[in-house]
């Protein structure tokens, strides 16, 4: 679920930039008193996200507004499919037409990589997670997002979990001496992932007893026999480099989550358009 306090931050922050103090196209042009209606329209096939946040544009720039809402977030949409039907003042459409837009195809666009990928593992017992690669600002959003498509989040921030990646290792004395000096300070109520290059950091990372392994970019005979060596020790995370090509593989090898932070740092945004109904 989205906080409705960030998400209102969050619009109020994009109309500000949007619009400095006045929308010299639409103030001058359209009566203040003129009324229209438009559509929200799926120009390709995909996951729809992010409808709500959309409405909430219109109804922060003010003026005489209505919806009504088509395809709820989560749903499934088609090419030419009519998203939501909007209705009110026509200075109020236009002027919240590209906030509106921006977040839906940003958020729909998520969702819709994120079902891609759930898809292609289904069977496999491997679950989709994103990461910490979101962009500045944006991150509730887009990790909601993520879930709208059925994938899972992983951490939510450095505060969620402790995470020992190399240079955390490098720097704390090795695997085995950075996860008993964590050990000693941290509660009992956060847990430990670790990420190893290979099979000897993994059997470190097995004597240490945390409860995550990350395997880093790791090939698919090598990780099968990190699953053959943890023998459900620890859960297991595959990351880095994994594509649509590739996933099925990784999926294949045992692993029980595979991480993909294009998810959300480099996705495409799903094809959305708002049409003003003469």
């Amino acid at each position: 679920m989205l906080n409705p306090i960030y998400i209102d931050n969050l619009i109020k922050q994009a109309l500000l930039e949007d619009i400095n103090y006045i929308d010299v196209a639409t103030d001058y042009l359209i009566p203040k008193e003129q009324c229209g209606s438009a559509i929200f329209m799926a120009k390709a096939d995909g996951i729809v996200c992010g409808v709500d946040a959309a409405m909430r544009v219109f109804e922060l720039i003010g003026g005489k507004f209505e919806y009504r809402i088509l395809k709820s977030d989560g749903e499934a949409v088609a090419y030419g499919d009519t998203i939501a039907e909007v209705s009110g003042s026509v200075r109020t459409l236009l002027k919240g037409e590209r906030t509106a837009l921006n977040l839906i195809q940003h958020m729909s666009g998520i969702a819709t990589a994120a079902n891609r990928a759930v898809k292609l593992v289904e069977g496999t017992g491997a679950t989709i997670a994103d990461t910490r690669k979101t962009l500045p600002g944006l991150r509730p959003l887009q990790k909601y997002a993520v879930t709208v498509g059925g994938a899972k989040n992983h951490r939510y921030n450095l505060s969620d979990a402790a995470m020992l990646k190399d240079n955390h290792i490098d720097a704390g004395g090795g695997i085995l001496n950075a996860v008993s000096s964590l050990k000693k300070r941290l509660g009992h109520m956060t847990k430990i992932e670790i990420e190893v290059r290979n099979l000897d950091e993994l059997k470190e990372a097995l004597e240490a007893g945390v409860d995550v392994i990350m395997l880093d970019n790791m090939d698919n005979e090598t990780m099968k026999k990190a699953v053959e060596m943890t023998n459900g020790a620890a859960l297991l995370e595959a990351s880095g480099g994994i594509t649509e090509e590739t996933i099925r593989g990784v999926a294949q090898t045992g692993v029980d989550i595979i991480s993909i932070g294009a998810l959300t740092h480099s996705v495409k945004a799903f094809d959305i358009s708002m049409k003003i109904r003469a």
